[in-house]
């Protein structure tokens, strides 16, 4: 570890006299107490890595404890600096392994973090985090450290940067690529405003989530506009979730942008503050530029010029090592201090899983991780007992693939979640990683789909959202057989409203000449994949929620398969119709049918049970619908004329399976005699916040005991709700 001499700098202070000072001894840096050798020698010694197990942090953290708000970070020293980011960063690992989170992208931004807040003037300058999931050393340093335990759980702090949970969460965000459009517009509307204060917007954005077409508008917009902000561009070679995934473009990052900041590094040493006094120059004012003009000529040589930020129109700098505080914290001093409005964009490079061993060298940097060991790094998840829906996903298309070369799978910068990097091992010439691009992605199949290609598009329900205009302008209208695989769907658990599944049912469900399913299990996921296989003359859209399927004793409990091991391999079904999966017992007064799409099958199975057992007067049956588009009618109609009472049952917003099922009740005259009573059960129309799977659908009413009230209620029965009973669930990443 190395330590370099260090000068205070003002705006005011020539380039040349800049150099002096840079070379000439510590004068100290931002109100330093000490820069001795023996200070320097501490901080260095503080940070070394461990060589192996067992991993501790410092037994005290004397400088975190003195932090509630960033103000309290100015008058620390360099050295300071450093040994506050070493224990930051092991309080970040120590909470995190309590709770489980997006540990890897916060331990890379931690030195970072530290230096921003120092630097700038927060809240007042506003910093906006992209996705957002790195935020937590920001979260401490911002006045929740103590609530720290809650992360991601019930009634606690969001995983993401969230404007009504603090003042220093300038921006919420949870998707990706939306940092540089939002600082533009709050500099814009400082300036809007008449504001006399000097005020920097600052976007932190990563090598994944730039590779959005949208941060390429806005930084086109930026230029146009010369409004006043700071692009932080931190490289750290993890554009895919994990990156390393077998694909048809290697196991590089996707794209060629991460490849273009590759050579950027590879083709010089990082830059120091040095050699960034040598060529701000042009940032400052003209007759500071004039009496520099030999250093700025000097500068160009060894600056890359025409980088393409610099075509959009910003001021580049770097690439700069963004774990050394020695050099991020005089540059992002010159950068706040520069006169004019020139965008900025400063490359910084770091690593993804910085100062813990265990997540440097897993391949996905501990991206996301369940509770965990810190001494060991080991994750404490129980074996799973059954399948996850997204392995039935993988497993399904690898066998359709093997007997058909035209499959082929894409995923936008997530092969682990999709189960695609799976897919991508056996099949990496058919595997198309397209970064975080939805939008491409999904056109880009609808090329392939009108070459015969067979395209699988995976890509979580929340992220298709931003690929809306593309689904319906280029390949709804087109009917282009473009499979679309929803992972996702419905309530996601901990990372919370960001990025649940809520509202494909009813975006897609609108979008005529589209077929749409949902599995109630992993037997039917793997039917659905056949059928939507063989499905060549429209689009198809698979949906299916995240965690584990139910199992074979399960399976054969409630729905009665027989089953003695899972069938190894997908029946086509046909397409637009339902089933009964539970008939209503006979000789009945009052019949109650409750009709659902997807897994909430197996709640209304045990719904319709203890009605069933707890009256001896009602009669109920089950119906799974399997399909949304195009709907079963006529199973619709039998029930409605069947039953007194119809309950839909969905994992989705208003607007979606049940609308249409009314809407088809409606226009048929089944409701015109006022004989039957037709409710839909769906997510409440909120936002549900973080906590368990359990807890989230008990929060919207759409468990067992609710159903089963529903149905009480329309018959004038009693309802006693009781209390929930759910397990202790193993918190969930994306």
């Amino acid at each position: 570890c190395t330590t370099r001499s260090q000068a205070p700098y003002h705006s005011s202070i020539s380039m040349s006299l800049l150099l002096g000072l840079y070379s000439a001894p510590s004068l100290g840096l931002g109100g330093a107490r000490t820069a001795c050798a023996t200070s320097r020698a501490h901080a260095c010694m503080q940070q070394q890595q461990q060589p192996g197990p067992p991993y501790a942090g410092p037994r005290s953290t004397p400088l975190l404890d003195t932090v509630s708000t960033p103000n309290d970070l100015k008058g620390f020293s360099l050295a300071e600096l450093k040994q506050l980011s070493h224990e930051l960063r092991w309080e970040t690992i120590n909470a995190v392994s309590k709770t489980g989170g997006h540990l890897g992208s916060s331990l890379g931004v931690v030195e970072l973090t530290v230096a921003l807040h120092y630097v700038f003037n927060t809240p007042a300058d506003p910093v906006i985090w992209d996705v957002s999931h790195q935020v937590y050393p920001h979260k401490i340093l911002t006045g929740r450290r103590e609530r720290m335990p809650t992360l991601r759980q019930a009634g606690g702090l969001s995983g993401f940067a969230k404007r009504s949970e603090s003042e220093y969460d300038a921006f919420g965000a949870g998707h990706s690529t939306t940092s540089i459009s939002a600082a533009l517009g709050m500099a814009v509307a400082h300036e809007l405003r008449g504001l006399d204060q000097e005020r920097t917007s600052v976007a932190v954005i990563g090598d994944g989530a730039i590779t959005g077409g949208m941060a390429y508008e806005a930084m086109n917009n930026a230029a146009y506009l010369n409004s006043r902000i700071v692009v932080i561009y931190n490289d750290n070679g993890q554009v895919s979730l994990p990156t390393g995934t077998p694909s048809a473009g290697g196991t590089v990052p996707a794209g060629s942008l991460s490849a273009y900041t590759s050579r950027l590094i590879a083709s010089k040493p990082f830059q120091d503050f040095r050699d960034i006094a040598k060529s701000i120059n042009r940032l400052f004012p003209s007759e500071i530029q004039q009496a520099n003009a030999k250093i700025d000529e000097y500068a160009r040589g060894m600056v890359s010029g025409g980088t393409l930020f610099e075509e959009l129109g910003f001021y580049y700098i770097g690439p700069v090592d963004g774990h050394d505080l020695d050099n991020l914290v005089p540059i992002l001093e010159n950068i706040r201090d520069r006169g004019g409005k020139q965008p900025v964009l400063l490359h910084i490079k770091t690593d993804k899983g910085k100062g813990y061993p265990p997540a440097e060298a897993a391949s996905d940097k501990y991206h996301g991780v369940p509770k965990f060991e810190v001494a060991t790094g080991k994750k404490l998840t129980a074996p799973a007992k059954t399948p996850s829906y997204t392995s039935v996903f993988a497993d399904s298309l690898i066998d359709l693939a093997a007997a058909d070369r035209s499959v082929v799978a894409i995923t936008a910068a997530m092969p682990g979640g999709t189960g695609v990097d799976k897919f991508g091992k056996r099949f990496p010439k058919r595997t198309f990683d397209v970064g975080i691009a939805e939008q491409h992605a999904v056109t880009f199949a609808a090329g392939l789909a009108v070459e015969g290609i067979k395209p699988f598009c995976a890509i979580y329900s929340t992220f298709l959202q931003r690929a809306y205009d593309q689904l319906i302008h280029d390949v709804a209208i087109q009917k282009l057989p473009v499979r679309f695989i929803l992972d996702r769907a419905g309530l996601v658990g901990n990372d919370g409203p960001t990025h649940h599944g809520s509202f494909d049912l009813a975006y897609i469900g609108c979008i005529p000449g589209i077929a749409l399913c949902a599995p109630s299990d992993e037997v039917e996921l793997r039917n659905m994949m056949r059928t939507i296989y063989e499905v060549d003359d429209k689009p198809t859209a698979l949906r299916y929620p995240r965690g584990s399927a139910l199992g074979l004793d399960v399976l054969n409990d409630l729905f009665e398969y027989g089953l003695d091991e899972y069938p190894a391999r997908g029946k086509a079904l046909p397409l637009g119709k339902g089933r009964v999966v539970r008939g209503a017992r006979e000789d009945v007064s009052s019949r109650v049918a409750i009709l659902s799409l997807g897994t909430r099958l197996a709640e209304s199975v045990l719904a319709a049970r203890a009605i069933e057992g707890a009256h001896a007067d009602v009669g109920v049956t089950v119906a799974d619908a399997r399909w949304m588009k195009p709907l079963d009618t006529a199973l619709v109609a039998r029930l409605a004329e069947e039953h007194d009472v119809l309950i839909t049952v969905e994992e989705g917003s208003i607007g979606g399976f049940g609308d249409h099922v009314l809407h088809y009740l409606s226009l048929g005259g089944f409701l015109d005699e006022g004989t039957l009573k037709a409710r839909p059960m769906v997510l409440p129309d909120k936002y549900i916040e973080a906590g368990s799977m359990g807890e989230q659908y008990e929060e919207a009413g759409l468990s067992q005991r609710f159903i089963e009230a529903t149905a009480l209620r329309l018959l004038g029965k009693p309802v006693s709700m009781g209390s929930s009973s759910l397990a202790d669930e193993e918190p969930t990443i994306a």
